[in-house]
């Protein structure tokens, strides 16, 4: 870019050959003449006829030899091009060659290989490069998200000498890097500027908090907020309410009474349109010699093709021992017959790596466009970025945003099973409700934290007069789902894994008019939520007394359900099926004039069942014991004890 060159050229192409060449070339004549002293490396004697093979290939390459010279190659590498090369260049780094594969014959080489193209990202920054590697630059204006908090904006510094380059006076130059990066202050924007922002009702020291609030935001909208005003002044002197001003998602420029409009062409030029496309003065030639691997802004159109990277990792890959550490970026609209027309070019120009990446297929990219930033261009940019809307709605978002058929459905599966954004709780919960209630004895609190729009944030469980042990844990489940809801974990999902848990306490519910049995804590918390915010009214009173036998296995009637709501029987969630349904047993109209008498397990044809129902009338459990084999077993605390020979279940 420096040099007026764009990416995509043969000049780039046979500039990075040479310069690669004479990397790899002078690194083997070094090598060789340190075999000379210390010997070759080891085992290269058995090597050495394959190692100078391979060292006269690398010199033919530089010389861009035909492909009847080279040596037991059936793909070809990508020579360097005289016709496009400089002089120098070319002549020097032939001689580096010349220089390795006569050295090298004389006295081996120390090191079987000597050169790599890393990423050198960390490397790269701390010498003030704007690319790393071979790579070009992702954009010309990059924002980079502080640890600390804030951002970074993130400048390419090879605009301004491109330009000198290209001809362009300084004057020229200063208003074509004011159109990419913006004048960077509110004095003279239209529309959003000193004298509107006092007509406004904005002080001078308010005003002079915005100006120097503005080279660590990147946003007219997040730059006029009360948080850069000022809290107390939004209040007195602006009238706002205290909920106005700690909403993160409040718009204090539409407040003041600005359009969407007025605020774009503010935005533009306070903080720059961040592509060059447009640029006053600049010629339309000149436009690909400032293109990048990703469309520039949301105004940028232009991007360097795929066919460009393979080219220039092609152009390099003769020279270097090992492998090229480069990412192909292709668009968010590339096919399946694209990507593996990328891998069959690769390896036809004989790259011995590739790596592509797809935009927007990952929403972790610490660099987003494409896709992504027509997600981010909606209306509910920094709300979808801060995580201040629900997961449907992020969902919709995204799918406005996905040029495929099935959105809706892609962005759901994505929104729901990935998104890493959380949706924070206001400071002040208004809603919520505590519900008290007894499961076998044991006394229990569900606490629960809503946001505004009545959705379900938060549960905190509390357990009176138990153990530390089981509190703790309690809690730690309930921070866990309340981290799940907030990130966009829906409750159905909850619901289907963890009702007609069976676990001790379990038994009968006291102080819920909706639910009178449950099967454990865990079954009473989820029901109770199920039926409170998701409307399963068919939750309640779903479990009978023989469900709560310490034997009982899962009910026909439950697995058929589960199965036809899309979950395996052991709670797993299997598709997008969330539904539930829990119904009593069809215990059919009795015949007119019969007087209903107790329920049996079984009928009297069968003498085992004959037994068992004989045990249950006279009040034991209808279980035989599982030392003595008789049916005798009765209530002992939580476990049974057969009275026929004092053997128990499990307890003393």
């Amino acid at each position: 870019m420096r040099m007026g060159i764009p990416y995509d050229d043969e000049r780039a192409f046979t500039i990075c050959g040479a310069l690669t060449a004479i990397l790899g070339g002078v690194c083997y004549a070094t090598s060789a003449e340190m075999a000379r002293v210390k010997e070759p490396f080891p085992r290269y004697a058995q090597n050495r006829k394959n190692m100078l093979r391979v060292m006269r290939n690398h010199r033919r390459a530089a010389y861009s030899a035909p492909a009847e010279e080279y040596e037991g190659l059936t793909v070809l590498p990508s020579g360097i091009d005289p016709a496009y090369c400089p002089e120098y260049l070319l002549k020097a780094a032939r001689g580096a060659w010349d220089a390795a594969v006569t050295l090298g014959e004389a006295h081996g080489y120390r090191n079987a290989q000597v050169t790599v193209i890393a990423p050198t990202g960390t490397i790269g920054i701390q010498m003030d490069c704007d690319t790393t590697g071979i790579e070009p630059d992702f954009a010309l204006v990059k924002f980079k998200t502080l640890a600390g908090g804030g951002m970074l904006r993130i400048i390419n510094q090879s605009v301004p000498p491109a330009l000198e380059k290209l001809g362009y006076d300084e004057a020229q130059r200063d208003e074509i890097v004011g159109y990419v990066l913006g004048n960077g202050t509110l004095e003279g924007a239209p529309e959003v500027n000193h004298e509107s922002l006092r007509r406004k009702g904005l002080s001078g020291e308010a005003i002079d908090r915005l100006e120097a609030a503005i080279p660590a935001t990147t946003s007219l909208k997040l730059l006029v907020s009360p948080f850069h005003v000022g809290d107390d002044y939004c209040r007195e002197k602006l009238g706002l309410s205290e909920e106005q001003v700690t909403d993160p998602a409040f718009n204090l420029l539409a407040h003041l009474g600005y359009e969407l409009e007025e605020v774009q062409a503010a935005d533009d030029a306070i903080f720059g349109r961040l592509t060059i496309e447009g640029a006053p003065h600049l010629k339309e030639s000149h436009l690909a010699v400032f293109d990048c691997a990703n469309r520039c802004g949301q105004y940028g159109t232009r991007s360097i093709s795929w066919h460009a990277h393979i080219r220039m990792m092609a152009a390099a890959q003769p020279f270097i021992s090992g492998a090229i550490s480069k990412t192909i970026n292709m668009p968010h609209e590339a096919t399946v017959a694209e990507i593996r027309q990328a891998y069959e070019e690769s390896w036809r120009t004989m790259n011995k790596s590739i790596a592509l990446y797809r935009d927007g297929s990952k929403l972790s990219q610490p660099l987003m466009s494409g896709a992504s930033l027509a997600v981010a261009l909606v209306a509910e940019e920094e709300q979808l970025a801060e995580g201040l809307v629900s997961a449907g709605k992020a969902a919709e978002i995204m799918a406005e945003a996905l040029p495929t058929p099935d959105a809706q459905q892609i962005a759901r599966k994505v929104v729901t099973r990935y998104i890493a954004q959380r949706r924070r709780l206001p400071e002040r919960r208004l809603g919520g409700y505590t519900q008290k209630a007894k499961i076998a004895g044991h006394t229990i609190y569900l606490h629960t934290g809503q946001y505004e729009d009545g959705s379900l944030g938060e549960v905190f469980i509390d357990m009176a007069k138990e153990g530390a042990a089981f509190r703790s844990l309690m809690n730690c489940f309930a921070v866990a789902i309340s981290l799940g809801l907030q990130h966009g974990v829906p409750l159905e999902e909850f619901v289907d894994a963890f009702v007609f848990s069976r676990f001790e306490p379990l038994g009968p519910v006291q102080g819920n008019k909706r639910i009178k049995m449950a099967t454990s804590i865990v079954d009473y918390l989820f029901r109770e939520l199920a039926i409170t915010y998701l409307g399963r009214s068919d939750l309640a009173h779903g479990v009978t007394e023989e469900d709560l036998r310490p034997d009982a296995l899962r009910s026909v009637v439950e697995d058929e359900l589960e199965a036809s709501a899309g979950r395996s029987p052991h709670g797993e969630a299997s598709g997008d099926q969330h539904e539930v349904q829990m119904t009593l047993d069809d215990m059919g109209n009795p015949v007119e004039g019969e007087v209903p008498g107790p329920l049996t397990p079984g009928t009297a044809s069968d003498p085992l069942q004959t037994t068992v129902a004989e045990a249950v009338r006279m009040g034991f459990s209808g279980d035989p014991c599982p030392d003595c084999g008789q049916f005798m077993l009765v209530p002992n605390g939580n476990c049974f004890k057969c009275t026929g020979c004092g053997a128990t279940t499990g307890c003393s």
